[in-house]
């Protein structure tokens, strides 16, 4: 299997599929893997491009580092992989914790190597209510997913699965196969990379990174997303990046990968080939 060497030394797994085509770099959400950008990754690689998907650090198949569970050694460890391929003309598209992962990345490491940044269902600019986010989440919300992860994290993942992972408790009615993978790629994530994971997605903030976007962007939320609600994640990031495109799936939640693959391929395809 394909691993590149961080700096500390860890080790991360990573999937290169496709012959020749402009590079994608896929980045998968909390806690899953690579595993869960699949459909994805193999769409756009049918599709001329070449489709790269990797395992963050202490997640699925890369190493269960005891620090580094942050987003500066994720977006560290981004640049590494990008660098170790030499990409360049690079779409990065990011689910959910994904997307605080790219653009952290460009707030970081720059654009040099970067044509299109996609947010999907991301958590930027801010997940946390503060001062001066008073849009955000309370910190409650966290700390019960933080109990739930020390106490009993398979259970934890059964009911995100069974509930508003896939807004599978209103709307979405969605299979027990993708609810299943949901919980057998949590269950691959350390429990140390888990439970410091919480706090990377929803207190890292992104405001300044998101300054600092310098190209074509493309923002796509689910208006009954429940996880990173619309109000507190898409519409505020499409706000902030100048000239972004901002696409709303109507009645749809957070995982849109899965839940509205087909529409969500035909957008990636439509915007990175433009």
């Amino acid at each position: 299997m394909p691993f590149i060497t961080a700096d500390d030394g860890a080790e991360i797994f990573y999937k290169d599929w496709g012959i020749g085509g402009s590079p994608v770099i896929l980045s998968h959400g909390w806690p899953l893997n690579s595993d869960a950008w699949d459909a994805g990754t193999r769409f756009l690689a049918e599709h001329g491009h070449r489709a790269i998907a990797h395992d963050r650090r202490g997640h699925g198949r890369s190493s269960q580092t005891w620090n580094g569970n942050e987003m500066d050694t994720y977006a560290d460890d981004l640049a590494c992989l990008i660098d170790t391929l030499d990409l360049h003309d690079l779409t990065l598209v990011g689910h959910s914790t994904g997307g605080g992962e790219i653009v952290h990345y460009l707030g970081r490491h720059g654009s040099s190597r970067v044509s299109r940044l996609v947010l999907v269902a991301a958590v930027p600019p801010l997940m946390l209510r503060t001062d001066d986010n008073p849009q955000g989440l309370p910190i409650e919300v966290f700390d019960e997913i933080r109990a739930g992860e020390a106490a009993d994290r398979s259970q934890l993942y059964r009911n995100l699965a069974d509930g508003p992972f896939f807004g599978h408790n209103r709307t979405q009615d969605v299979g027990q196969g993708f609810r299943d993978a949901f919980w057998l790629q949590s269950m691959a994530c350390g429990h140390r990379a888990a439970y410091e994971c919480i706090a990377a997605f929803s207190a890292t903030d992104f405001r300044p990174d998101l300054d600092k976007v310098d190209v074509p962007t493309l923002v796509i939320h689910g208006d009954d997303d429940q996880i990173v609600p619309f109000g507190v994640g898409g519409k505020r990031a499409a706000e902030m990046i100048g000239g972004a495109v901002l696409k709303v799936y109507e009645g749809s939640g957070h995982a849109l990968p899965d839940t509205n693959r087909d529409r969500l391929h035909a957008d990636l395809l439509e915007f990175i080939d433009a």
